[in-house]
């Protein structure tokens, strides 16, 4: 090289001066201390003796040539009392040229290799120029950007361990000088700068390579930031989403431990805690280990742990170092737990730190070496400084798990009840760790065996009839509407087709008021939409009957395209009781929930339905007893009555007023469900099991023996069932019930007409007892409520 400059693109050109350091040598020779004064004249005679120095130049074949003098020059501002202990550079900005340094320095240098080459990290090589011009800014026109980043150097040690060191530069001995032709920077210019970071044309316009002459020197002030920057490469690494899936990270991250404990030979694992097992498990990912669990998945703490490294870790949650690992394994004559799964890893010495937070263990790091003494109880205590960056890191882990637990579930099973969710996590963990093992995750199917079934359901009577009515009544007001525009028209122009379209709407009208059929809307719908709407345009068009087409459609509603008066209140009735009879029972539940868990779900249709199911399998617990299937059959029973109440209370508030009927359906045995993927949801299993389906799906509908009568009522609770051992048990609720005033005495026992495939239900049926209000203390059978309130 034969000049500095070369191959560096910068608005400056470089030049090697002391001319300002000389100058605050020629100020130090005037003082009137003679050691100080003379030392300084000694530094100028030097300097004099090869203007050179003082003049700059380029050529680094003079930094060789006077680097006596160029010592001489520096020799102040490199302490020789200090220089084994100060690590301090001479050197070119933007250059890893270096003319002078401290004996430290150099130790280090030598210490990293023969082939080590020293280079600035976090320099950006892009932005050097712009650097430059921010530079620039500042020294010449007072304009401060704050463009500065931390830089550094990285080098190993004589153990290979890489040390992180920061670099402070002093730039008091430089000077920036503008060329002739450099052009004078305005504040319009600045301000284009701000907003212009990569515009690098910009850039070069306002400051022209080698527009400015850099002359003199930074000295670099050097300070050993290893363990912070260590922390902050931990908390780094950790941070980066991405960088914990590649397959060199755990290698990266056990190489910032080596540099934090200054510790070659050592390793890093984790294990996560289960709380709910009170087991250690294994971290599913790239390369991840756990020297606790060795080649286990999981295994319970008191199987990893010994009793009083337990107590340290998962109570204290303090660190638990192991300094000599066969020593101890010896004291403990191969019985801690601990000690054996670490020497059969050929582990010699280990610090086991708690990952934990205030609501409690979250899991373990381990760090291991297969030397004995490197780890001790006194480098763990370097660990508290980064513990709270892992415990971030495990934390925000926990939450992505659970979110991505959440998202598999709702992907492949939608929203599941709580008191079965656990079993679907389970298996989402399962298919999380295949995936991340490389195996081609499948999601198992989900089943729970010997459950009761509850069913029961508040169903709207009359719901086909009030909805068709309110049809008839929408259909006729737009069709006498429409008929009344086209007699308007007939009078203005007397077209045939008019006639005909009058005669094909009293022909629907006729249809509507006499014999309403299913596609009867369908039909009218279509002919307002092919023929009618087409004939308004061109009326309204034409400027005839204007108005009158105006009021039309302003009546016909935007989303349906349909004039949705009768129907919209029929539709928000539907809604209201639904959304209040499933709020009421939501409420409930939540109260037998707390009495004993159970599987619950609810549909609306025109009305409400809900299953539940009890039993062991679902709980997950040795507890279940068939006293808690009778109390939710008694909690059901009751809960129906308080709805039916609810409802009664509430129906003066609907815009259309509508009847329900309740129904609760027995069935003795306990069944096996399991998960449908298809359908997402719960369905029973086996051929016996499906005639549960087959009855709930069909029971509303079935008439009492020799009778037209339907066995749900308005005012009243039909209970199905087929076993007289159901019968006594519901008769006893009853009885229990109409002591509370929830039931009138007219219980009746009736036979249902045979189903397809289904024979032998009975039914018991009871009217409930109604207030006419939350305050009222009477009671009232159904008949007498009707009374009292149209009263």
């Amino acid at each position: 090289m034969s000049d500095i400059n070369e191959n560096i693109e910068s608005p400056f050109e470089l030049k090697v001066s002391f001319s300002k350091l000389l100058k605050h040598y020629e100020e130090l020779a005037k003082s009137e201390d003679e050691f100080t004064a003379a030392k300084a004249r000694r530094v100028l005679k030097t300097a004099d003796a090869h203007p050179v120095l003082r003049d700059g130049f380029s050529d680094p074949k003079i930094l060789k040539e006077r680097e006596k003098e160029i010592s001489i020059i520096l020799q102040d501002s490199f302490s020789p009392v200090l220089t084994k202990n100060e690590i301090k550079t001479a050197s070119v900005p933007f250059h890893n040229l270096i003319f002078n340094s401290s004996e430290r320095f150099k130790s280090i240098i030598e210490t990293a290799g023969d082939d080590f080459e020293l280079e600035i990290k976090n320099m950006p090589k892009d932005d050097k120029y712009i650097i430059a011009c921010t530079i620039i800014l500042a020294f010449c026109y007072g304009h401060s950007i704050n463009f500065k980043r931390p830089f550094y150097y990285e080098i190993p040690d004589a153990n290979g361990i890489m040390q992180f060191y920061k670099i402070l530069y002093n730039a008091d001995f430089t000077e920036i000088i503008p060329a002739d032709n450099a052009p004078k920077i305005t504040q319009e210019d600045v301000d284009e700068l701000l907003d212009n970071f990569d515009n690098m044309e910009l850039w070069k316009e306002k400051f022209p390579p080698n527009s400015y002459t850099f002359k003199g020197f930074v000295i670099s002030n050097i300070f050993n930031v290893t363990d912070d920057q260590s922390i902050s490469n931990i908390k780094t690494t950790l941070i980066g989403e991405d960088k914990r899936k590649d397959e060199g990270f755990m290698e990266d991250f056990q190489e910032i431990f080596r540099s934090l404990l200054g510790l070659k030979d050592i390793k890093v694992g984790f294990s996560i805690y289960n709380e709910e097992e009170d087991d250690f498990e294994k971290v599913y990912g790239v390369a991840m280990n756990s020297f606790l669990l060795n080649n286990l998945d999981s295994n319970k703490c008191s199987s990893a742990l010994c009793s009083d490294s337990y107590q340290t870790l998962l109570k204290e949650k303090k660190f638990y170092a192991i300094s000599d690992v066969e020593k101890y394994y010896k004291l403990s004559e191969g019985k801690a737990p601990q000690y054996k799964t670490l020497k059969d890893q050929n582990i010699k010495s280990a610090i086991l730190a708690p990952i934990a937070n205030e609501e409690g263990l979250m899991g373990i790091l381990e760090i291991v070496s297969d030397q004995p003494k490197v780890l001790n109880s006194i480098n763990a205590n370097k660990l508290v400084d980064v513990m709270p960056f892992i415990v971030s890191a495990v934390e925000r882990s926990k939450s992505e798990e659970e979110n991505l637990i959440e998202a598999i579930i709702q992907q492949e099973c939608t929203s599941i009840h709580p008191s079965v969710n656990w079993r679907f996590v389970k298996e989402a963990r399962n298919f999380i760790k295949d995936q991340l093992n490389g195996k081609e995750p499948s999601f198992n199917k989900i089943a729970f065996e010997n459950v009761y079934p509850l069913y029961g359901q508040i169903d709207i009577k009359g719901s086909s009839d009030a909805r068709n009515s309110a049809t008839q009544q929408d259909l006729t007001i737009q069709l006498n509407a429409i008929k009344s525009i086209i007699i308007n028209a007939l009078e203005i122009e007397n077209l045939p087709i008019y006639e005909q379209f009058l005669y094909q709407i009293n022909d629907y009208l006729e249809g509507l008021n006499s014999h309403f059929q299913v596609d009867s809307e369908q039909q009218i719908s279509a002919f307002i939409r092919k023929d009618i709407d087409p004939l308004l345009g061109h009326l309204r068009r034409d400027g005839v009957l204007t108005d009158q087409v105006n009021a039309y459609f302003d009546s016909i509603d935007d989303k349906v395209d349909v004039l949705y008066k009768h129907r919209k209140n029929y539709d928000d009735t539907i809604t209201l009781i639904n959304k209040e009879m499933a709020a009421l029972l939501d409420k409930k539940q939540l109260e037998a929930q707390a009495m004993y868990p159970h599987y619950f779900e609810r549909f609306k249709t025109d009305g409400v339905e809900h299953n539940m199911y009890i039993g062991e399998s679902i709980t997950k617990e040795d507890s279940f007893n068939p006293i808690y299937l009778y109390n939710l059959r008694l909690w059901q029973l009751q809960v129906m009555c308080e709805m039916e109440n609810a409802f009664y209370l509430m129906q003066s508030d609907f815009p259309v007023k509508l009847d329900v009927a309740s129904m609760v359906l027995v069935f003795n045995q306990p069944l096996s469900i399991s998960f449908r993927m298809d359908e997402k949801q719960f369905d029973v299993d086996g051929t016996y099991n499906a005639r549960y389906e087959i009855v709930k799906k069909r029971v509303d509908k079935a008439y009492i023996k020799g009778t037209t009568e339907r066995v749900t009522q308005k005012g009243k609770i039909s209970i199905v069932y087929s076993q007289k051992q159901d019968e006594r048990e519901y008769l006893r609720y009853i009885k229990f019930l109409q002591s509370k005033k929830y039931l009138d005495d007219d219980v009746e026992i009736v036979e249902l007409q045979d189903l397809q495939a289904v024979t032998g239900l009975k039914a018991l049926r009871v009217s409930v007892l109604y207030h006419k209000n939350e305050d009222d203390k009477l009671f009232y059978t159904y008949d007498d409520l009707m009374k009292e309130i149209n009263a």
